[in-house]
Order: structure tokens, then sequence, then C-alpha cells
């Protein structure tokens, strides 16, 4: 009787060590509907982490080991990309349809919650939109809604249990960090609210030879374009703004494209930055009124641009119309400009 006794209890400890995932590192496993690639990337800060193939179903299985616990990036492709938060001793299954790779991914098993909760986090993010919509309220109307976000985001994280102590400790940082920054900056960006003054740019250099200021644009309204030859998003509404100054060639309005290359891209030289940006604009026969800000940042720093492309919209007088106007392909920007009746 002891002898099945004992044999009982070592099956049950063999049992139970079986069922407990290993701490030493993470199991990763899932399946990808309607996939097409045959390998996922998983990359961190410091480079790729692991690769995983994909079989033909898209179902995939494999382990890895991280450092310590952070967020990872899981892709399938460079343009198929989604968060995902690992820590050794984690055992996450990934759900999804490659065809819908930001909106239809989910996380189950141990661990999960915490890549459940960054979807949601982004997701809220996604929705708060420009933050420029909330620079332009009223104060009273700002800082109610900046208490009502907050109380969104706090629940958000309250509702996710189970949360590796170091995302809590990071995403609660970042979220006061983020909420600083509107209320520090709420002031600062009044000055460039609807109907305030433009800030001014001068002297900068032409294309076309001569240098060119927003003054010499009085009395046009002006659509301005800030942008860099090495901005992907910058060069793809390229066609997009080409067709728009052609249609509305003579109307009241000056189309005007504010290259930022700076020496730093550049292997340190300012010259060869503008040579840059002037053999781009040639090659590409580039239209509208085509202009390089060189050392002169202080446009830049005053509409607070800290992301390219951006767009602005002044009227004849030189007061702002839209500090973040849409963008070229946009179809809200012709309806403004057929409001104004440019």
């Amino acid at each position: 009787m002891k002898k099945i006794s004992l044999a009982l209890f070592t099956l049950f400890v063999i049992t139970s060590c079986s069922n407990e995932h290993s701490k030493e590192y993470i199991s990763v496993s899932g399946k990808l509907e309607n996939n097409k690639d045959s390998l996922i990337t998983i990359t961190g800060r410091t480079g790729v982490v692991k690769t995983i193939s994909i079989n033909n179903d898209g179902s995939f299985k494999d382990t890895l080991k991280v450092a310590k616990g952070a967020i990872y990036s899981f892709q399938t492709s460079r343009k198929k990309r989604i968060l995902i938060y690992l820590k050794n001793g984690f055992n996450i299954n990934i759900t999804g349809n490659s065809e819908k790779f930001m909106t239809s991914f989910e996380y189950s098993g141990e661990g999960a919650s915490n890549s459940n909760f960054i979807l949601a986090q982004l997701e809220k993010s996604k929705k708060l939109g420009n933050p420029a919509a909330l620079f332009a309220l009223e104060e009273e109307a700002f800082y109610a809604k900046i208490n009502v976000l907050e109380k969104e985001y706090d629940s958000i994280l309250s509702s996710y249990k189970n949360l590796d102590s170091a995302l809590v400790d990071m995403v609660t940082t970042q979220n006061k960090q983020m909420f600083a920054y509107f209320k520090n900056n709420y002031n600062s960006n009044k000055k460039i609210a609807k109907g305030r003054p433009s800030p001014k740019f001068e002297n900068y250099i032409d294309i076309k030879g001569g240098k060119k200021s927003l003054d010499s644009f009085k009395g046009k309204y002006v659509y301005i374009d800030v942008w860099a030859t090495w901005c992907g998003p910058c060069i793809r509404e390229i066609p997009a703004l080409d067709k728009l100054e052609k249609e509305y060639h003579s109307k009241n309005i000056a189309f005007v494209s504010i290259s930022t290359d700076e020496s730093r891209r550049s292997g340190g030289s300012w010259e060869a930055a503008e040579k840059k940006w002037s053999n781009f604009v040639k090659d590409r026969n580039m239209s509208g009124i085509q202009l390089w800000s060189g050392k002169d940042t202080r446009f830049q720093q005053e509409y607070q641009i800290n992301g390219i492309p951006r767009f602005i919209l002044i009227d004849p007088q030189g007061n702002i119309v839209d500090a973040n106007a849409p963008r070229p392909s946009d179809p809200r920007l012709r309806n403004i400009f057929n409001s104004l009746n440019i």
C-alpha cells in the first residue's frame, strides 16, 4: 500500500512539474489567418531577439529568452507590426488576421494580460486624436477634458489584473508625462491658435533664386508644407500636393514647401544638406514655392513642430487658419479651401 501511495505521489509531482511553465524562458505559439509570410521576427531595443518559422497553415510555436520584461515588436514584415510584452516565464498564445494586423490580435495564456493592456492603451491613444484639437479648447473646457482623459487612462490600467510591475511603473510614468506635457504646453499652444498672428520665417533660400519670408506672401492664403528629403510620409504627399497646386494655381493661395534638411543627416555639412534638397526638388520637378530653412529653426520651434510632414494654413492678413491643417491627400483640405472662397 505504501508503495502504491508513493507511486501516486511521484506521479502527482511529475505531473505538477510538467504543467508548471519554466521561468527560464518564454513559450510563444499561435496562428495567423490569411498569412503569406514565412517568418515572425521579435525585436527589442537592442535588435532581433528571435525569428520564428510560420507553418503553411499559419501556425507557429517556439521558445525564447529575454534579458528583462519589456515591450517587444512582433512582426511578419516591415509593414505589419504589433507590440507584445515579454518576460521569462510567460506562456503566450497569439491569434490574429494578417490582413487586419493592428485590429485583430488577441493574446491568451500566462502573462498575456500585459500585451492585451498595451493594445487597449494604444487604441485609447489613437482615439485621442490630434493634440491640437485639445489645445484649441477654451481653458475651462481644456482642463475638464484633461481630467476626463486622466480618469479613462487610469481605468484602463486598473481593469487589467496581474500586470508586471515594471510595465505598470513604465506606463504610469508615461501617462504622467503625457498629461504634464498637455498642461505645460497649453498656454504656449494658445499662441498658435486659430486667428492668432502666425509666427514668421525670414530669408529662407528659394530654389529659383533669392530668399523668401512669410511676409512675401501677404495678401494671399499660404498653405505651408514642412518636410525633408529623408521623410517617407512627406515624400508620399508630394504627388497630392503637386496636383493640389495645379488645381488652385490661379486662386489666391501660395503653396509653400519648407525643407528642414540639416547637416546632421548630411555628413555634418550644411552645404551638402542644401545640395541634397535642391537636387531632390529638381529631380522630382516639384511645383509650388520651394524653400530651404537652413540653420534657422525658429519657425518650426514656434509652431512646436516635432514631427513631419506638418501642414499649416495662414490667411491673407498673416493670421493662422489652421496650425495643423489636413494633408494634401485628405479630402477635407479642399472643403476648407472652398469654404474660404480661396
